[in-house]
C-alpha cells in the first residue's frame, strides 16, 4: 500500500489545479468570450472607434482630439508655431499636444499668472482668427481639457468658427451649420454636462462639402 502524500504537498497540488483552471478561465475563456461579444455588438467602439473619410483613409479616432493646423513653412525648425487652418474646425487647446502617451492637463490653477495671460492671448488670437469680438470667445476654446485628447467643442465654439470655414472652402455657411447641427451630441445619459460637437467627425464631413 503506498504511503500518502504529506498534507503540504497535497495543498500545493490543489493550488497548482487550481490555478491551472483559474488560468484558462479567467485567462483564455474569459476574454475570448468579451472580445467575441465586443466584436459582434459593438465592432465599431471596439476597434478604437477609427474614421475613415470617403476614400476609405484612416485619418484619426473619434474618441481622441487631434490637431487642424497648416503645414510647417520649415518642419525641421522647432521654434516655428505652426497655425491653425481657416478650413478646418478647430478644437480645444491641448497640454499634451493631443498625444496620447502624454495626456495630461496644464496643472496651472485658477490664481496662475501664467494661465491667465494664456487665456487672454489665446482670446485675442481665436477672435481675430475667426473674426468674432473678444467677449464672445466661449471658454473652452482657451482651455484644455483634463485629459488634453477631448475630441469635443462646444455648441457655442462650433457656431463661432461657422462663418470662416465657409468662407475658407467657399461654400454656404447654411451648408457648414448644418454639419454642425448633425454632429451635435446631446448630454450624457441625457443630463450630465452640455451638448457638444465632435470635431474629428465634423471636420470629416466638411472636408467633402463641395
Amino acid at each position: 500500500m503506498s504511503k500518502p502524500l504529506p498534507t503540504s504537498v497535497r495543498t500545493h497540488f490543489s493550488a497548482l489545479r487550481m490555478l491551472l483552471v483559474m488560468t484558462v478561465i479567467l485567462g483564455i475563456a474569459y476574454p475570448l468570450l468579451v472580445t467575441g461579444i465586443s466584436q459582434v455588438a459593438f465592432s465599431q467602439k471596439a476597434n478604437g472607434s477609427i474614421v475613415k473619410d470617403a476614400g476609405g483613409k484612416e485619418i484619426g479616432s473619434s474618441l481622441l482630439g487631434q490637431n487642424y493646423n497648416l503645414p510647417k513653412k520649415d518642419p525641421n525648425d522647432s521654434k516655428e508655431v505652426a497655425q491653425p487652418d481657416p478650413k478646418f474646425f478647430q478644437p480645444r487647446p491641448s497640454a499634451a499636444g493631443y498625444d496620447p502617451h502624454g495626456s495630461a492637463a496644464t496643472n496651472l490653477g485658477p490664481n496662475s499668472d501664467t494661465l491667465l495671460k494664456s487665456v487672454n492671448d489665446a482670446r485675442a488670437s481665436i477672435a481675430a482668427f475667426d473674426g468674432v469680438d473678444p467677449a464672445s470667445v466661449p471658454a473652452d476654446a482657451v482651455t484644455s481639457s483634463g485629459s488634453g485628447l477631448d475630441p469635443h467643442i462646444s455648441v457655442a465654439y462650433a457656431d463661432e468658427q461657422v462663418n470662416r470655414v465657409a468662407k475658407a472652402r467657399g461654400v454656404s455657411a447654411d451648408a457648414v451649420k448644418a454639419l454642425v447641427s448633425k454632429y451635435t451630441e446631446g448630454r450624457s445619459l441625457g443630463f450630465l454636462g452640455d451638448p457638444g460637437v465632435n470635431v474629428v467627425l465634423l471636420n470629416n464631413a466638411v472636408n467633402e462639402l463641395k
